[in-house]
């Protein structure tokens, strides 16, 4: 039993499935607490840049990250941990006059990311980013940190440890509705500073396990060693640089949407919550279906076999096509059920609800498209092609704001909108699902010109009848279960959903399986 629990894939499994349960459980209690009101609304735009660096340059499989892991892990202890030891202090001091200049102007960067929103949320959203900003520097030794973990491997604690800040959070969030009991007339919490105290905490935490950990196993060396080992230190930086940019360029559409929904109270707020719905089963679709991809694509372009390369992408695109397609229509046919039994309580109110449930089906439509325009990104960068989707992905940004701004109206100020077609925060969604869409068509097209051509008429047709099955589908769920939609407790809600998602997943794979789109076998017997 010990060998198995060290070993390295059980690891990192279980150490990520921890994690993502308590920012799961984390993301209820927000919403019981805090619905989608104004305080959680400002705390998204001041979260924008610290989230940005702990993401990027803090996060696991971020540009530090697999930077440090790819210098330290030829080196020894004792040259490891002076590299890294130097290393960290030169980011951090970096990464403080940044956080110094974030608190200082504060106010004028939160107007410049979200100038639409009302005085009050500016001002909340103004005083959590001075609680914030020393999440900043930390965030360089956090990424620094999970790439020396994992370098010497140590990829439990690396794993499990994005959730303490989410355990953080939900302890600050009990505290307080322990400390407010006497206040029942309001099941909101009114503190303000509430999520960046406890957002904060978590990170130093974070800092203290990691620090305490990395000197654990001899990596940190405070020796008088500047001159030394300047080379490695250089390796780190040229590899950080580029992939920091690549990693940004889809967080600046996350600022651009984020600029545009300011227009809309409750928005931010609305937003997170059906973003996080969503992210759960496209990251598992993600890891199943394009990261055994990659390395198959790579041995066959060293083999010049550019004919495997197409068929496996051919097959990939199908099960990208047909699992998307199936969650699209399972998201839109239950919206209400998944929102109501995940969110529905206390502070998050009826009218919560229904806003999310919206925003919950605008980013379903998108779903299909958000994957597969991964999968030829990562196809592009497999086959070592990485131009075409890195300048793609420039274009991408100016559509996005073209198509944010024409989608709520097209407002231009003094003249009001100069569109008749304002759709809301939905519209934002909708400008990336269309973005997404265009992206696709461009990077499926420029194939042809890496030697791999696609079979798009065939590839149309099946997609098209994938379709058709989860359209037949969620039209027959969702009259069959309408009628039994008025349970009281969450016991039934849940029971529902289960027997719900059950049926409506043997109708869409018998349906697929009749209009021959479907190649998924669930038991195959090998022959002798």
């Amino acid at each position: 039993m010990h060998s198995f629990l060290k070993n390295n894939v059980f690891s990192i499994s279980f150490g990520t499935s921890l994690s993502k349960l308590a920012g799961c459980i984390r993301q209820i209690f927000i919403a019981a607490a805090f619905g989608v009101g104004v305080t959680y609304d400002a705390f998204n735009y001041a979260y924008i840049i610290p989230g940005f660096l702990l993401v990027i340059i803090g996060g696991i499989n971020g540009p530090l990250h697999n930077a440090v892991v790819t210098v330290l892990t030829p080196l020894n202890k004792k040259n490891g941990g002076i590299v890294l030891t130097q290393l960290s202090i030169k980011i951090s001091i970096l990464l403080l006059g940044l956080a110094i200049v974030v608190y200082l102007n504060s106010s004028a960067f939160i107007e410049l990311l979200a100038p639409n929103l009302s005085y009050e949320a500016k001002s909340i959203a103004t005083y959590q980013l001075r609680i914030l900003t020393p999440c900043i520097p930390l965030s360089g030794f956090i990424g620094l940190s999970f790439g020396a973990l994992n370098s010497r491997r140590k990829f439990f604690l690396s794993s499990i440890s994005p959730s303490i800040t989410s355990v953080t959070t939900i302890v600050f969030i009990l505290f307080s509705w322990i400390l407010n009991q006497e206040n029942s007339s309001s099941n909101s919490l009114t503190y303000t500073g509430l999520l960046a105290f406890a957002t904060l905490s978590g990170t130093l935490i974070q800092f203290v396990v990691q620090i305490w950990e990395i000197n654990k196993i001899g990596l940190l060396r405070l020796e008088p060693t500047v001159q030394k080992f300047k080379y490695e230190q250089r390796r780190i930086l040229k590899l950080i640089i580029p992939a920091s940019i690549s990693s940004g360029l889809s967080q600046i559409n996350v600022f651009i949407d984020m600029f545009f929904a300011s227009s809309f109270q409750g928005a931010a707020s609305g937003l997170a919550y059906g973003n996080f719905l969503i992210q759960a089963p496209l990251g598992i679709l993600s890891n199943a279906l394009i990261l055994p991809l990659l390395p198959k694509f790579s041995k066959l372009r060293s083999q010049e076999k550019t004919r495997g390369i197409q068929k496996k992408l051919i097959s990939g695109i199908e099960y990208c096509f047909l699992t998307t397609i199936f969650l699209t229509g399972f998201f839109i046919t239950f919206n209400n059920q998944i929102v109501e039994l995940v969110f529905q309580r206390r502070a998050f109110d009826y009218l919560a609800a229904l806003k999310v449930k919206n925003i919950l089906i605008a980013y379903a439509v998108g779903i299909p498209f958000y994957l597969y325009r991964d999968l030829l990104v990562r196809t592009y960068y497999s086959i070592e092609k990485t131009k075409f989707p890195f300048r793609l992905s420039f274009a991408g940004i100016i559509f996005n704001v073209f198509f944010d701004w024409f989608l709520i109206g097209a407002p231009i100020k003094n003249f009001g909108n100069l569109s008749p077609y304002n759709f809301g925060v939905v519209g934002i969604i909708l400008s990336s699902v269309i973005v997404n869409f265009i992206v696709c068509i461009f990077l499926s097209f420029n194939l042809s010109n890496e030697d791999i051509n696609l079979p798009n008429l065939e590839l149309l047709r099946k997609i098209t009848l994938m379709f058709l099955a989860s359209f037949l589908d969620s039209t027959i769920c969702f009259n069959f279960f309408k009628t039994r939609n008025n349970l009281n407790s969450n016991f039934g809600e849940f029971l529902l959903l289960l027997f719900g998602s059950l049926t409506f997943f043997v109708i869409y794979f018998l349906l697929t399986k009749c209009l021959k789109v479907n190649k998924f076998k669930i038991h195959q017997k090998s022959s002798s």
